[in-house]
């Protein structure tokens, strides 16, 4: 076991995804960048084998010992650790396996997770996420970074995002085919015409429009929305905003997220928490201290009473 003295913070790189999902590419390519090489070793710690096997000579020209870990139970804090103290890595790259759920993952407690990234094949996506959504879930929630690949061919590339950033809304996601990155949801696959004078949104709209507003914010500055909304009231707002949004069922029953902008209102004393409302607001480009920045905030042109929807949790699948 290491001693308290060796014991430092070791920096740990996660890449998961469902087998053959491209985890050994993304790992393989990464090893091989100038910018990855840097002093002392590495220890790549791989969960299940794919078809495709890592370059004895990568390996070794980069460092990199590589240990197989091939069932779940033995990836545990002691077995680890006693990897750790084996190799003496300044640096631990961990190909998880898809069907572990990230949920039971338990890390040696000096180990930190720098980056974590998900490897998604998109052809395979929709039945993953209609069979294993949690899972999927559990996957993406805390991943900087989320690929999917060979997109060749595939039209559903917005859902997808929708789907994704509905679990995980800070996540970077990329979408690659044979060429390499490619865009994706373009102004004329949005659910609403963005040209209206006021932009009028139903459940699945408000869902894409949020979600779509975090990334491109620039498509929205200055025009005017119109939805029904749920009052939230937090104490830690200055009194004359609140967030009209909804709960958004992100991948189950018992994963649920409230979705929603701040908006200046000056009669916020008038509504009432968790109320229902029709507002309609213009949208900006602001400072606010949860996006640590600027991001969308809305003002209010009208807000008035409404009825409950028959839906009042939106969905995004």
């Amino acid at each position: 076991m290491l001693s308290k003295k060796e014991a430092k913070i070791t920096p740990v790189y996660l890449i998961n995804g469902f087998l053959e999902s491209g985890k050994t590419e993304f790992i393989t390519f990464t090893l091989s960048q100038p910018y990855f090489r840097s002093k002392g070793k590495t220890l790549l710690l791989v969960c299940e084998e794919g078809e495709i096997d890592y370059d004895a000579s990568l390996l070794k020209q980069t460092k990199t010992f590589m240990e197989v870990i091939e069932e779940e139970e033995d990836f545990n804090p002691v077995n680890l650790m006693e990897l750790e103290q084996k190799y003496r890595p300044e640096r631990i790259i961990i190909e998880y396996n898809g069907m572990w759920n990230m949920k039971d993952m338990v890390l040696p407690k000096h180990w930190s997770v720098e980056q974590q990234i998900t490897n998604i094949d998109a052809r395979s996506f929709p039945m993953y996420y209609t069979n294993m959504k949690s899972m999927v879930a559990e996957m993406v929630r805390n991943s900087e970074l989320i690929i999917f690949n060979r997109c060749d061919g595939i039209k559903e590339l917005s859902n997808y995002k929708r789907n994704v950033k509905a679990v995980n809304q800070r996540a970077e996601i990329v979408f690659e085919d044979a060429n390499g990155e490619i865009s994706e949801l373009l102004e004329e696959e949005l659910p609403y015409d963005i040209n209206q004078s006021v932009i009028d949104l139903d459940d699945l709209g408000f869902g894409v429009w949020y979600l779509d507003s975090l990334d491109h914010l620039e498509r929205y500055e200055g025009k005017v929305v119109s939805f029904v909304a749920q009052v939230l009231k937090p104490k830690s707002f200055p009194r004359e905003y609140f967030v009209p949004g909804r709960l958004a069922m992100t991948c189950c029953a018992d994963d649920m997220a409230f979705l929603g902008f701040a908006c200046e209102y000056e009669a916020v004393d008038q509504l009432k928490e968790k109320s229902w409302i029709k507002v309609t607001a213009k949208i900006a480009r602001e400072y606010w201290p949860d996006y640590e920045g600027e991001g969308p905030v809305l003002h209010a042109l009208q807000v008035e009473e409404t009825a409950e929807p028959d839906e009042p949790i939106i969905s995004f699948t």
